[in-house]
């Protein structure tokens, strides 16, 4: 038997003689050949297809001086896969880019997702373990303020700025009648309290903080999953572009009138193609400088969403602050004890009865879970792997026409080629640059006017790329417009500093370091907690008995509501 090597030397040689020994057409006896490739690429019927050449078909396109195996129905019929041919190799070559942005689209939502649920869960850990008889009523806020996150960070119309108030109004009330003046109240007393919130600042500047916080980290996190949204749109876009009539006519030339003449096995030469189809792209050409613009401001704004701007650290910490806040309330306790009954009056107390919250080790009982983070598939190194990649198709519109042609449609270097109109052994006219001003003489394609969907793109790509530029945090000062879907101005100085509580590695990550005592008993005595202040900056709290120490992160995973209270209480 043959080995495969000898079959398929063979195979070439058959080719190359096919190819040369149809560079004449003259003496095309029979059509047999393009009757089978017509029937096997257009699955169509044969009948009524001619057996011979005839001289003088009524062609519109494939006009040939020699007798032609094709009628006008044929062309009609090639003229349509012709088109169906070009949007095959569009979406052939734009898949892997397509699948790069979707799939990373899909899995940064997820994590997104990810990350809001394990934040809740910090949040409902740290009442259940720590602030156990106000648990179960801070459960319903806890809930709505993390839904609202969400829905503000996959492009719902919410207003951070309402969410985050929202969530401390209604915490002050909890906060006023379990640790202040403990003891039942009635709804419309505590719904003073609550009103009276944002007039005598129980919890100082830490709502502020919170919401300066979340909106350096969720406006950014938001516009980049909206652009990667605009990426597979212009993607989807450009996979089923409408082209001319005359791009039509050219494509049908160039691929099928060479079988009419029986040459079959053409295909056509480079430089008669590249004129063809830069001639059909010259408009989607024009998406370059825009596309390349996108991709460089999508890797400037992933570039600076670190520190405060990272939504990974900023959620992740979010119960260090609420933490923070419910003992700068309590520390004030008298002050605002006095506050409140000059707003409100004195409430008439009944001994409070709250439901306790219990929490089991397996975190399942209240549907709390801790998630276990992988130090090396955060987010951000998400991100950079992410552009690293994309960065690749930085060009991809400026080089598709030659891309098509070098790899789908044209005859390999040195080939007898089709020119359209005979198999010659190179092309002869000039071939043209990309873009629709490089179309000025293209001798195969005219090319008139603008595409109104690509105009359409290139508008929808600018205003993207205004709202990644503008998102990205500057050296100096960073503003954000947060209207309703959060109209807020915050300038803010630098990245990161003690306020915001990212103090430390510089890494993102907050690194206080904590003693923990054995676990925790169901009543935290606050009396025995005591803060002690390092020289480096951290802060460690020595609870009575000999512990272990851990990082924040670790802590989380353990013992999270037990010492993750009081920075900053003494």
């Amino acid at each position: 038997m043959m080995d495969a090597q000898t079959w398929r030397v063979g195979c070439r040689c058959l080719l190359l003689l096919a190819l040369v020994g149809s560079t004449r057409s003259e003496g095309l006896q029979s059509c047999e050949e393009v009757r089978k490739l017509f029937q096997w690429r257009l699955v169509g019927p044969v009948k009524g297809l001619q057996d011979s050449p005839r001289a003088g078909p009524d062609l519109q396109v494939c006009i040939a001086k020699k007798p032609a195996c094709c009628t006008r129905k044929m062309e009609e019929s090639y003229q349509i896969a012709a088109l169906q041919d070009m949007q095959q190799v569009l979406q052939t070559s734009s898949s892997t880019l397509k699948f790069l942005i979707s799939r990373n689209a899909a899995a940064f939502q997820e994590t997104l997702e990810t990350l809001i649920r394990q934040a809740e869960n910090y949040t409902s850990i740290l009442f259940c373990n720590t602030y156990r008889n106000m648990a179960l009523e801070a459960a319903a806020s806890v809930q709505e303020f993390f839904t609202d996150v969400g829905l503000y960070l996959f492009g719902a119309d919410v207003n951070p700025e309402e969410f985050v108030n929202r969530f401390f109004d209604s915490l002050f009330p909890l906060v006023y009648n379990h640790l202040i003046n403990p003891g039942d109240s009635s709804l419309e007393y505590s719904e003073c309290i609550r009103m009276a919130r944002r007039d005598i600042s129980p919890f100082g500047n830490i709502p502020k903080r919170v919401l300066g916080q979340m909106g350096r980290s969720l406006l950014p996190s938001r516009t980049f999953l909206q652009a990667l949204n605009l990426g597979i749109e212009v993607i989807n876009t450009t996979d089923h572009l409408h082209f001319s009539k005359e791009c039509s006519r050219a494509l049908l030339r160039m691929q099928y009138c060479s079988h009419c003449q029986g040459l079959t096995l053409s295909k056509p030469c480079m430089g008669y193609c590249l004129n063809v189809v830069r001639g059909c792209l010259a408009h989607m050409a024009e998406l370059n400088p825009h596309w390349r613009m996108y991709i460089r401001s999508l890797e400037e704004l992933s570039d600076a969403m670190h520190g405060t701007y990272d939504i990974e650290h900023v959620l992740l910490n979010f119960h260090l602050l609420v933490n923070d806040a419910v003992m700068q309330a309590h520390l004030d306790g008298q002050k605002l004890l006095e506050q409140v009954n000059k707003i409100c009056g004195r409430p008439i107390r009944t001994p409070t009865q709250s439901p306790r919250c219990s929490f089991d080790g397996s975190k399942e009982k209240h549907g709390m879970k801790i998630f276990i983070r992988n130090g090396e598939e955060t987010l951000a190194n998400r991100r950079k792997e992410f552009i690293n990649s994309l960065r690749l198709y930085r060009t991809f519109y400026g080089g598709l026409a030659d891309e098509l042609c070098a790899n789908e449609l044209a005859a390999g270097d040195g080939l007898p080629c089709w020119n359209g109109e005979d198999i010659v052994k190179s092309y002869t006219q000039r071939v043209v640059g990309n873009g629709i001003k490089a179309q000025y003489g293209n001798p195969e394609v005219k090319v008139k006017g603008t595409d109104p969907v690509i105009n359409q793109i290139i508008d929808k790509l600018k205003h993207v790329i205004q709202l990644l530029q503008g998102r990205s945090p500057k050296p100096s000062k960073w503003e954000l417009g947060m209207g309703s879907g959060g109209d807020m101005a915050e300038p803010v100085s630098g990245d990161c500093d003690d306020e915001d509580g990212c103090r430390g590695s510089g890494s993102g990550e907050v690194k206080r370091t904590l003693k923990i005592t054995d676990w925790m008993p169901d009543e935290m005595n606050l009396s025995d907690v005591k803060q002690i202040h390092q020289t480096d900056g951290s802060s460690t709290l020595d609870t009575t008995g000999a512990g272990c120490t851990a990082t924040t992160e670790t802590m989380a995973l353990a013992l999270m509501g037990a010492v993750m209270l009081l920075p900053g209480l003494w």
